[in-house]
């Protein structure tokens, strides 16, 4: 017996159709952005909180080579793009998923113009990719603080501690 693919996946928007997809999303729009590897309980509540900002989420993700460029490790991501989009796609409260190969997003939010940026409570609002831009444009930026303690260097961490040899 085959399944039809799962409905989730339609949410994959490559860069290339983005313009053409965005006119589909209701406004106003939240965009957010970040490596997303190993999801946990303080990644989805953050989109969630995002997604409450507006009325569509795009979430844009760090390829696997920006991901590295990043310093999270040599070994990062733990999952590659398709994995990570896939799994960001899923959720709810997610619109679209996107990536980008850049340092940063900025290019892309150029691109979206959306009404709310995004970014958790480990970045100052003056430190966020595009804020200037978005509060030109008469947008909202937020930074959202954590509420759970959670991290994915630190769950790689307590894993690797685990290992033999590491302990």
């Amino acid at each position: 017996m085959s399944y039809p693919t799962p409905l989730f996946e339609q949410k994959l928007c490559p860069p290339d159709e983005l313009i053409a997809r965005l006119s589909g999303l209701s406004r106003p729009l939240v965009f957010t952005n970040g490596a997303f590897d190993i999801i946990h309980r303080g990644h989805v509540t953050y989109l969630a909180q995002a997604r409450s900002l507006g009325q569509s989420l795009v979430v844009a993700l760090n390829t696997d080579n920006s991901v590295r460029r990043l310093g999270k490790g040599t070994d990062r991501p733990i999952n590659p793009l398709q994995n990570r989009a896939a799994v960001i796609a899923a959720l709810e409260c997610v619109s679209l998923v996107t990536w980008f190969d850049a340092d940063t997003p900025a290019e892309l939010i150029e691109l979206v113009k959306p009404e709310v940026l995004v970014k958790g409570g480990d970045w100052q609002i003056e430190q966020i990719v595009g804020s200037n831009e978005t509060l030109a444009r008469g947008g909202a930026v937020h930074s959202i603080p954590f509420l759970f303690d959670t991290s994915t260097t630190a769950t790689l961490k307590k894993i690797r501690a685990s290992e033999p040899g590491h302990g």
